[in-house]
């Protein structure tokens, strides 16, 4: 933002109802999003931003504590205040248009990935069970996986189907279910692709010992669980998706 506008936003603070820290917050936002500063840069110091803006530092403190708590910016002991890397935006209410998260990721001009984490076979506890319209003990097939965007890890994904409708999953080749669309390899291997999950929840909860170091976040961290009931054109059951989303890095499209 020019020095003169800063200034004028400035003159005008008296009278706007907007709090001061509020229009810091926003111009930062504004350049952010213009590519002023790009993920992984270092904004300026408080003071130099203090005196760029015509605020006070506590102003500007306010400022960079708000962003930071949203996702957008993350302070690094004894180096700075870094932007983060932009946040995945994807429709979570999906009836008839269902987004997989590579088309979401293309959506906001984003690489997907995939990383492979592990392929077991279990069996379908009772609510599972009916879902899919089978017997309790029916052998599932559970595929997880780390989901990245632009090489920065988002979600840790677990996908259930019935074995013995895709018994492709079990034979498939690492490699294939590495940086790749399950929702595609399903569609191409069965013919089958969702079209709608519903339901679909969503709540808090914590990354574990187990999804931290996946996911690159300290242990405690509060992720997004979701979980999704996907069913296909015939309206029969597809796979029952649970997904651990880190927040600072996905936004929900409601």
């Amino acid at each position: 933002m020019a020095a003169d506008s800063k200034t004028e936003r400035s003159e005008r603070a008296e009278v706007s109802a907007v709090p001061l820290y509020q229009q810091v917050m926003d111009d930062l936002k504004g350049e952010i999003a213009r590519g002023v500063y790009p993920a992984g840069s270092r904004i300026p110091a408080e003071m130099e931003l203090a005196k760029s803006y015509g605020v006070g530092r506590i102003t500007v403190r306010r400022a960079i504590e708000e962003l930071s708590r949203a996702g957008y910016l993350h302070r690094q002991q004894g180096r700075g205040t870094f932007v983060c890397a932009p946040k995945l935006k994807r429709k979570i209410v999906q009836k008839g248009d269902v987004q997989s998260f590579s088309e979401g990721c293309a959506a906001n001009d984003m690489v997907a990935g995939a990383r492979l984490v592990s392929r077991t076979v279990v069996a379908a506890t009772h609510e599972d069970a009916a879902f899919f319209g089978v017997e309790p003990g029916c052998e599932l097939i559970v595929v997880e996986r780390v989901r990245t965007a632009d090489g920065v890890p988002v979600m840790l994904e677990n996908n259930a189907f019935v074995l013995a409708d895709h018994p492709y999953l079990q034979t498939l080749a690492d490699k294939d279910l590495a940086d790749n669309s399950i929702f595609s390899l399903v569609a191409e291997h069965s013919g089958r692709a969702p079209l709608k999950s519903d339901p679909c929840t969503v709540e808090i909860a914590l990354a574990d010992a187990q999804a931290a170091p996946l996911l690159e976040v300290p242990v405690g961290e509060p992720l997004f669980y979701m979980e999704g009931y996907f069913t296909d054109a015939d309206e029969r059951p597809l796979l029952l998706g649970r997904q651990k989303i880190v927040g600072s890095r996905y936004v929900f499209d409601i």
